[in-house]
């Protein structure tokens, strides 16, 4: 049987602002516990809510960057549920006039481009956050309650979990480069929900929709994606069905797990919140907003090709993160050779960070001392492979390029008469060898820089070597 599998994303976002959507108390991670927290965002009676116009402007500019259309009158409304950190009995959020509507986000596959299209995106406020002991008790912190989130949701265009991965990094990289969040996962500043059903195409059956709740990490959405798709397909064959329910992701069993049957939109008793006055966003605002919204990524690609001369794939490498578009534009500042940069930022620099599973803001040195490590090599003083050497060094040790090689005595050889005795000692030592290059075999040649090359400890120029070592092999 063949199977199609339909997935539709919602994904909480939570947004960098200076303070919590309805009141003056810090939007900041962390702190001890219900510190950040104050009657309003603790929804105590008699307290008034007033909502801060820079979580509008992110919203804004979150759906102008994802080709969203702005709704200019919008509303807040109260979506009514139980849950136990959610201190109001009420979520204020957005129902029928979300501040967004449409968009999409491309994603590049093996199968070529594909647009994946959004629903909408509303504003709305995080909840609590329940703290479970190791006695059974339960603790409630408030310092996340009020904090302004955007939900983004996609139309169910999304057929498996690599697709999703690549929706996901594209939505997390372009909301890091507008800087409305800064996407980190594991402090909960993204988070995402998944809806997921499979259609047996021959025979025309659905499976119930699921949602699984709560994702924390790409690699977790695309599991949880992998498991539910054939566990559907499983049920499905059996002549069986899923029931539409919210189950979560279980990490160390790698199965979701049954949480509670799936409500339906009239169970939140959605209804226009009275404290809050309705929203008119301007022309002249929105403007405003595009004006002042920093470069995207696309744009940033399109002008590092022009710029810099780079192909299209060097400069989707160099622009899919924002922060490594600005250190290899950083790095250019102290030594102008884009190609020399972009070979060592995109090969050694970016494969030891995916190696950590880290980002380049953990980086123990900065990009004039990666600047300083290109210039010694390029002036002859190292060669490529000691200098792949010091930046492993540099990486584990942050220490400057200038006092590692100092330190070890990494200085290149290029002094001729050095370097003739060392390349006489080893033909001395290698007759076959020179046998070999007298009978046409080229080998020998990369045999002999090989032998001079370890009796230098990888100090001698192999450039010069080569050249001395081929004008010798001919005299004699």
């Amino acid at each position: 049987m063949g199977y199609k599998t339909i997935i539709g994303l919602e994904i909480h976002v939570e947004l960098m602002t200076e303070t919590k959507i309805f009141c003056d108390c810090t939007n900041e991670f962390g702190g001890e516990a219900n510190t950040h927290c104050c009657p309003i965002c603790l929804g105590l009676p008699g307290a008034m809510p007033s909502l801060s116009k820079e979580s509008l402007d992110y919203a804004i500019r979150a759906g102008l960057s994802l080709h969203s259309s702005i709704n200019q009158k919008t509303k807040m409304d109260r979506k009514s549920y139980f849950y136990s950190d959610l201190v109001k009995g009420y979520q204020t959020s957005q129902d029928e006039l979300p501040v967004c509507e449409g968009g999409y986000i491309s994603i590049e596959s093996e199968d070529g481009k594909k647009d994946i299209h959004l629903i909408r995106i509303h504003i709305e406020e995080d909840t609590g956050k329940s703290i479970h002991t190791e006695d059974g008790d339960t603790l409630l912190d408030y310092n996340r309650a009020g904090v302004p989130l955007i939900e983004i949701v996609s139309k169910p265009e999304i057929s498996s979990g690599e697709e999703a991965k690549l929706f996901l990094e594209g939505l997390r990289d372009t909301l890091k480069y507008i800087e409305v969040s800064d996407c980190k996962m594991e402090e909960g500043s993204l988070r995402c929900d998944v809806n997921i059903n499979v259609v047996d195409e021959e025979a025309g059956q659905k499976s119930t929709i699921t949602e699984i709740k709560n994702l924390n990490s790409f690699s977790s959405a695309v599991r949880s994606i992998e498991y539910e798709e054939k566990r559907h397909i499983e049920l499905l064959e059996d002549g069986k069905d899923t029931k539409k329910e919210t189950r979560r992701w279980d990490e160390v069993e790698g199965k979701t797990i049954l949480m509670r049957e799936k409500g339906e939109a009239e169970d939140y008793r959605f209804l226009v919140d009275g404290d809050i006055l309705p929203i008119e966003i301007s022309d002249e605002w929105i403007e405003e907003i595009k004006e002042n919204m920093p470069e995207l990524p696309g744009d940033k690609r399109d002008r590092f090709i022009k710029e810099y001369s780079l192909s299209s794939y060097d400069a989707e490498v160099l622009t899919a993160s924002k922060d490594v578009s600005i250190f290899f534009e950083d790095t250019l500042k102290y030594i102008d050779d884009v190609k020399l940069v972009s070979n060592w930022i995109m090969g050694d620099v970016l494969r030891r960070i995916n190696e950590e599973d880290g980002d380049i803001d953990s980086l123990k040195f900065t990009s004039k001392d990666l600047a300083e490590l290109l210039k010694i090599v390029k002036a002859g003083k190292i060669n490529n492979n000691t200098g792949k050497k010091v930046l492993r060094d540099m990486f584990e040790t942050g220490k400057k390029p200038e006092k590692i090689v100092k330190e070890k005595g990494l200085i290149q050889i290029s002094d001729e008469g050095e370097l003739e005795t060392m390349i006489e000692e080893v033909l001395d030592k290698n007759e076959q060898s020179i046998i070999d290059y007298k009978n046409g075999k080229d080998r020998a040649v990369g045999f002999l820089v090989g032998q001079v090359m370890k009796a230098s400890r990888g100090k001698a120029n192999p450039q010069i070597v080569n050249k001395l070592l081929v004008e010798k092999l001919k005299k004699r």
